[in-house]
């Protein structure tokens, strides 16, 4: 098995596990149990999710040793593809059309924009000035987007969510690849980068928690599985050295993804958000 192709399988897995801790978050936000961490943390259904996440961020790991930045990122869009009929099945209804609609398109597009992002394995890494500051900026826009909190907030605390994520694969594969190289896993460069990992990967868990609140499903995963990849390969391309294959074509093909996956997210936005609930106990294991 090739390394591309091991990535695309670890990529899988993890998307199917990010799926069900979406859905077990969404379920939570609606049941009103996610107003403040003490709440949630005494929430078994968000220990739930918090174990899914850390499952899927395994598998996302191991795919970011063998896959560049620019084809891992894309293929988080499978986790849109299995919430939402996970999503659907847990409420007892079934899958709207429109919906359909929405999460095909913003699959669509992001298989355009994977096409051209295929390339070989990772070789360069962030530098810890270079992780530092992307960090430090990062930082900075989640700020700004969630700073204001008001009705109709869920989608740009997905967007901050989905810029989280993106620079935690980054930083991640920074991880993974210097460590794997027979470079020491204790020096300074490494644990410092491991430890925004950290960071990064429960603010973008803890950011969509809320965007869930009042949002339903389908919209805000969809804008965290457009953010995510957009912000990653901004990152791949500006910082890692990965590029676009096939030139000119390869433009066009990733302005057409684009373009598809913002027709996408514009539907999943259009459909109503899901009645809320029964307040569940906080013990109540969530079931996906």
């Amino acid at each position: 098995m090739n390394d591309t192709a091991l990535a695309v399988g670890l990529c899988l897995g993890s998307a199917v596990a990010y799926a069900a801790a979406a859905v077990a978050q969404e379920r939570l936000a609606r049941a009103g149990r996610a107003h403040s961490a003490r709440t949630l943390m005494g929430a078994g259904a968000w220990w739930w999710s918090a174990g899914l996440n850390a499952a899927a961020a395994l598998l996302h790991a191991a795919a970011l040793r063998y896959g560049p930045l620019t084809l891992v990122q894309p293929l988080g869009a499978l986790t849109l593809v299995a919430a939402v009929p996970m999503g659907a099945r847990r409420s007892g209804r079934r899958v709207a059309r429109t919906e359909w609609r929405g999460t095909l398109a913003t699959v669509a597009g992001l298989g355009l924009l994977l096409l051209p992002a295929s390339g070989p394995a990772p070789d360069d890494t962030l530098t810890l000035a270079e992780a530092l500051g992307v960090s430090g900026a990062t930082i900075a826009v989640i700020l700004a987007l969630t700073a204001v909190r008001e009705p109709g907030s869920g989608l740009r605390h997905a967007t901050a969510s989905g810029l989280a994520s993106a620079v935690a694969s980054a930083l991640t594969q920074t991880v993974a690849v210097a460590g794997g190289r027979g470079g020491s896993l204790f020096s300074v460069r490494v644990v410092s980068v491991a430890l925004l990992v950290v960071v990064f990967a429960v603010g973008g868990m803890l950011l969509s928690q809320r965007a869930y609140r009042g949002g339903g499903l389908g919209a805000p995963l969809a804008v965290v599985n457009l953010a995510n990849p957009l912000a990653a390969a901004a990152i791949g391309a500006f910082l890692l050295g990965e590029r676009l294959q096939g030139g000119a074509a390869g433009l066009l093909l990733a302005a057409a993804g684009a373009a598809a996956a913002t027709r996408g997210v514009i539907l999943l936005t259009r459909l109503p958000a899901p009645p809320r609930p029964e307040r569940m106990s906080p013990r109540t294991p969530a079931t996906v």
